[in-house]
């Protein structure tokens, strides 16, 4: 049983671009997911999203990404019941921003290996860690996110509007949002 589970383990398959350099200066939106889907951060109330203390932990940690990743800045974002959704722009030098990471054509090409500690994965990893200390020292929740997250590389200005708008609007949304434990066939939990 444990050589299956290591099998596993080591044959997952992953959800990021094959090749693509995420530490390369452009905006990404980013999706973060609670373990199991979990109402953890507050519930959402005639379309407007009322945050819990963790709720509020999450929304504070996201915006203090900055301050832990100097060529990094959060863009749009909501804090959600279960997910989070947020832009995170990385900018190698003050000043410069890129709309459009992949090179032309979508192709992603092999890049020679960078620092993981400036890359997309270490902002999401040290949010993750933040949000995660908080509610183990405040709350009887240990698990608080599902591993990995999902992301978007933006393409260009339409693009980034676009995305603007879905974060803006997603709390009107919830009834119908796949995320919506409710909808997913989990029971919704409201810890707030």
């Amino acid at each position: 049983m444990t050589e299956d589970f290591g099998n596993r383990w080591h044959n997952r398959r992953s959800i990021r671009l094959r090749g693509f350099d995420y530490s390369g200066a452009g905006h990404y939106f980013v999706t973060v997911c609670t373990w199991n889907r979990e109402c953890l951060f507050g519930c959402i109330r005639d379309g407007r999203m009322g945050l819990n203390d963790g709720g509020q932990t999450v929304e504070k940690c996201w915006r203090q990404i900055p301050a832990h990743f100097p060529h990094a800045e959060s863009d749009e974002f909501v804090v959600m019941s279960n997910h989070v959704h947020g832009i995170i722009v990385i900018a190698h030098t003050v000043g410069t921003k890129n709309f459009s990471p992949l090179p032309c054509g979508g192709e992603a090409t092999p890049v020679p290996f960078r620092s993981p500690e400036k890359n997309l994965g270490s902002i999401v990893r040290g949010f993750k860690i933040g949000v995660t200390k908080w509610f183990r020292s405040h709350t009887e929740v240990y698990s608080v996110w599902q591993r990995n997250y999902f992301d978007h590389a933006v393409r260009d200005l339409a693009d980034l509007e676009r995305i603007r708008r879905y974060i803006r609007a997603n709390p009107g949304h919830w009834i119908d949002d796949p995320e919506n434990s409710v909808n997913a066939g989990h029971p919704m939990e409201d810890r707030s």
